[in-house]
């Protein structure tokens, strides 16, 4: 008897559900012995605290275009994993006890960087684990591509596209506030995609300055607005010098609700100039999975599948230069693929002028 358990981890995004379709359609396929599935509720907890379902073929029926997880999520940070709860559970321990106790052969975990993280600690535990790359900011290491991101690019992409036309109605400065705290693929791609003039992302620290500068030569140009597309965790040159620490505290007691208010309102006091702020928010996680994302976690479960009947756990299944990849988790937990300042993609897009506030 083959026994699998599923979990998805972490933050929610597109084609969670085809990805955990994929695994299952290659076991019920390919699989010559009888099996047993198993979903875990709401992440990690559902490991932790013994809160499951058995699974069936019908549970996977017609969720490939399905948005969320039909289990449920949530976030148990990595850094509070061996810290017993409020009733002084092990968690580990206990994650362990109950993957024992449904005498699973693998679980099969859906996450980001974090959840990887716990994935490769309950490996190192002697537990049998295979992970599939999830996250709407594509910033896992090991991979070229999560799944979510093309869903999240589109629907930022088409955020950014509305801005336009009311941007130059008015003559204003907008400023697009989009998800990536850590990373900026995200934006730079959602930012490209729709033409944004201004793009500010969390690895490279901007100049208030040469924002204003960029906005006062296209004025100079004719131009009656500017797009500004801002990650939410870009970061001034100033700021970037401060310690986390130091850098937290002005977090904690500054006025803005976040940073895209803050550069709004450096520029309306430095230029005079009306702007104006927009923040899509969760919708970039929300919806059905855009087409690309349903082939694409549909490979990556296949993967993952394939991987079980072969019996080769303590992996992530990856991406990397369009063919499919096994990761060891090892190599995965920790690690985060950020964009590099360098990096062609940031010179080309020097070249068509958009501009980095560097």
């Amino acid at each position: 008897m083959l026994r699998i358990g599923f979990l998805t981890s972490g933050g929610d995004c597109q084609a969670l559900n085809a990805a955990m379709r994929g695994v299952v359609k290659v076991i019920q396929n390919n699989c010559k012995e009888p099996y047993e599935l198993y979903g875990f509720e709401d992440g990690y907890k559902g490991l932790i605290y013994s809160k499951f379902r058995m699974l069936t073929g019908s549970d996977f029926s017609g969720i490939l275009t399905r948005g969320g997880t039909i289990l449920g999520t949530s976030r148990v940070p990595f850094k509070t994993i061996d810290q017993p709860d409020e009733n002084g559970l092990n968690k580990v321990e206990a994650m362990k006890q109950n993957y024992y106790k449904l005498q699973l052969n693998c679980l099969v975990m859906l996450g980001g960087n974090g959840s990887t993280k716990t994935a490769n600690r309950l490996s190192e535990e002697g537990l049998n684990v295979i992970t599939l790359p999830k996250t709407i900011d594509n910033d896992l290491w090991g991979t070229d591509m999560t799944f979510g991101f093309q869903s999240a690019v589109d629907i930022a992409t088409t955020a950014i596209d509305q801005i336009h036309t009311t941007a130059s109605s008015h003559g204003r400065v907008f400023i697009v506030e989009i998800m990536g705290h850590k990373v900026g693929w995200l934006p730079l791609n959602a930012g490209m995609a729709s033409g944004a003039d201004i793009i500010l992302l969390p690895e490279i620290p901007y100049d208030i300055d040469k924002v204003i500068d960029a906005i006062e030569d296209r004025d100079k140009r004719g131009s009656r607005f500017t797009i500004i597309v801002v990650a939410e965790g870009a970061i001034s040159k100033e700021d970037a010098k401060l310690s986390k620490k130091e850098y937290a505290k002005k977090l904690a007691a500054s006025k803005h609700p976040s940073v895209s208010y803050e550069l709004a309102d450096l520029i309306t006091k430095k230029t005079g100039r009306e702007v104006r702020v927009t923040v899509p928010g969760h919708v970039q996680r929300g919806g059905a999975p855009c087409p690309y994302d349903r082939v694409f976690a549909s490979r990556l479960g296949a993967e993952a599948g394939k991987l079980i009947l072969k019996g080769e756990f303590g992996y992530m299944v990856g991406y990397r230069n369009r063919e499919m990849v096994k990761v060891p988790l090892k190599e995965v937990a920790g690690k985060l693929k950020t964009v590099d300042p360098k990096a062609d993609i940031i010179k080309e897009a020097k070249l068509l002028g958009i501009k980095f506030g560097d």
